[in-house]
C-alpha cells in the first residue's frame, strides 16, 4: 500500500509540475510582451506560439516519459483514482493547455494600424451563452453567398493579409483561427445540404446551435461607456446616386481612382480631403492628370459613398454601376468629427458588387445586406458568425450575420457592430426600412464544437 501511495504521489507531483512549468511560461511570455507593447500583433498564431510550444513539448515529454512507465502496469492503472486519471486526460492536451495560458493572459487592443491601445481580461467580453428558443432569421442564400466569399478569401489572401490570422479577443476562450474555418466549412455544408434537400435550413432552428456550437456571449466593452452592457446596433447601406461623367452646376463633386503606378509615389497621401475638394486634381490644379475622374456627384452624394464605402451610380447617360472605396490617404478618421470637417479622404474604384472586407480592391469580399456585419476586424476577427437578440413586440428575435466588412469607426470597438440593411434610393427610405432593427442587441458568437 505504501509503494502504490507513493507512485500515486510521485503522479500527482510530476502533473503539478507540467502546470507550474506551463505558468511560469504564461508568465515569462506577458512579461516580455509587456516589454513590447509597440508589437502589434497579439493573436495566438502558430508564428507566435512556436517558443511555447517547444517549451510545453520539452516539459511534458519529461514528464510524461516516467508516467508511461508506470501506466503501463496493469496494477498501477487499476488503484489510480479517477480524479488522477481526469488530471491526467486534461493536461495530456496541448490544445488545453494553451487555452489554459490564453485564458489567463489579458488581451491586448490594438487600433487600425496595429498599435497597442490598452488590455482588457477576456471575460468581460465573452462568456458562455445559448440562444434563446426563437427562430433564427436570415436569407438562405444570402448568408451562404458571404460563407462562401469570406472562406474564399481566407483561403487566397491568408498569406497576403496576415491581419486575418489574428484570433483575436476570442482566443482568451481558446477559440483559434482554425475554429472560426471550421465553422465557416461547417454551416457552408448545413446550408448546401439543406437547400438541396429544399427544406428550411437547420441554422435556423436554435436547438441545432446549441448542440452543434459554442454559444459565446458577447457582452460590450466601451471604455467611454463602463455600464454598456449591450452591443451597439448601427445601420448602413448602398444609396443609388445620380450622378455624371463631367461636371455640371449640380454635379459638382468628383470620386476619383488611383492610377496603378500610384502605389510607387504616395502623392495622395499628402492631402486631405478638402485639399482634393479645393481642386487640385482639376485642370489647372497642381496635381491634374495624376489620378482619373470616374464621375462627378453632390456634395451630399461623395459623404454617403465615403460613410457607406459603396455607392450605386445613376449616369445621366443610363449607365449603372457600384463604386466601392479603394485607398485612402493615411489619415485618420476622428470619431464625433462631422463628415465634412473629416481628414480623410477615399479613393473609389468600380466593382461589380457591394463589397466588405479586403486588404486590396481587388481582393475584397462580395457581401449581402441582411447577413453582413462591419465590425472590428483586428480585435474581434474576420469571419465570425454573429447572432444578435432583441425584443419587439413582447417577442424575442434573432438576427445571423458574418463579420465580413470593416472601417474605420471599428478600429478599435468591442461595442458595436453596423448592420448592412440594404440598397436605398434615399435616406427616407433608408429610415422606413431599419425601423424594424433594434439600436442596442445581445450578441452571441457561434463557434463550431
Amino acid at each position: 500500500m505504501n509503494i502504490l501511495f507513493k507512485q500515486k504521489f510521485c503522479l500527482t507531483v510530476g502533473f503539478a509540475g507540467l502546470l507550474l512549468v506551463s505558468l511560469a511560461s504564461s508568465h515569462l511570455y506577458t512579461h516580455s510582451k509587456t516589454q513590447q507593447l509597440a508589437e502589434p500583433d497579439q493573436s495566438f498564431t502558430k508564428d507566435n506560439f512556436a517558443p511555447f510550444q517547444s517549451q510545453i513539448s520539452f516539459t511534458s515529454n519529461q514528464v510524461a516519459d516516467p508516467l508511461t512507465s508506470k501506466l503501463q502496469n496493469p496494477f498501477f492503472t487499476q488503484q489510480i483514482s479517477d480524479e488522477i486519471i481526469g488530471k491526467q486526460n486534461f493536461f495530456s492536451s496541448r490544445k488545453n493547455i494553451l487555452a489554459i495560458l490564453a485564458a489567463s493572459s489579458p488581451y491586448r487592443v490594438v487600433d487600425e494600424f496595429k498599435k497597442y491601445k490598452f488590455s482588457i481580461n477576456g471575460s468581460q467580453v465573452a462568456t458562455p451563452g445559448k440562444l434563446p428558443n426563437s427562430k433564427v432569421k436570415f436569407n438562405q442564400g444570402d448568408l451562404l453567398t458571404v460563407l462562401v466569399n469570406t472562406r474564399k478569401y481566407f483561403q487566397d489572401y491568408a498569406s497576403a493579409d496576415p491581419d486575418i490570422l489574428r484570433a483575436g479577443i476570442l482566443a482568451t476562450q481558446g477559440v483559434t483561427v482554425q475554429d472560426v474555418l471550421k465553422t465557416l466549412d461547417f454551416m457552408i455544408a448545413v446550408l448546401k445540404e439543406d437547400t438541396a434537400n429544399n427544406r428550411a435550413t437547420r441554422l435556423q432552428d436554435p436547438k441545432f446551435i446549441n448542440t452543434n456550437f459554442r454559444v459565446i456571449k458577447w457582452s460590450a466593452y466601451n471604455p467611454n461607456s463602463k455600464q454598456q452592457k449591450q452591443l451597439r446596433i448601427t445601420k448602413y447601406a448602398v444609396f443609388t446616386h445620380p450622378g455624371s461623367r463631367k461636371k455640371t452646376s449640380t454635379f459638382n463633386t468628383p470620386i476619383y481612382s488611383l492610377k496603378e503606378n500610384s502605389n510607387n509615389d504616395k502623392f495622395y497621401t499628402r492631402y486631405t480631403k478638402q485639399d482634393v475638394l479645393s481642386g487640385i486634381y482639376e485642370p489647372g490644379g497642381r496635381e491634374f492628370g495624376k489620378v482619373t475622374t470616374l464621375a462627378y456627384l453632390t456634395r451630399n452624394g461623395l459623404e454617403e459613398a465615403i460613410m457607406e464605402g459603396t455607392i450605386l451610380i445613376n449616369f445621366t447617360d443610363g449607365y449603372k454601376a457600384f463604386f466601392n472605396v479603394d485607398r485612402n490617404n493615411g489619415m485618420s478618421y476622428i470619431r464625433g468629427l462631422k463628415a465634412t470637417a473629416q481628414k480623410r479622404y477615399w479613393y473609389f474604384r468600380e466593382v461589380d458588387a457591394i463589397k466588405g472586407y479586403g486588404y486590396k480592391i481587388d481582393a475584397k469580399i462580395s457581401i449581402k445586406p441582411g447577413v453582413t456585419f462591419a465590425g472590428d476586424v483586428l480585435n474581434i476577427g474576420l469571419g465570425k458568425v454573429v447572432v444578435i437578440e432583441h425584443t419587439q413586440g413582447g417577442r424575442k428575435h434573432l438576427q445571423m450575420g458574418v463579420i465580413a466588412d470593416t472601417g474605420g469607426a471599428f478600429l478599435p470597438n468591442l461595442y458595436q457592430l453596423d448592420f448592412l440593411a440594404g440598397i436605398f434610393n434615399n435616406k427616407k427610405e433608408f429610415g422606413q426600412n431599419i425601423t424594424q432593427l433594434p439600436d442596442y442587441a445581445t450578441a452571441y458568437f457561434l463557434i463550431k464544437k
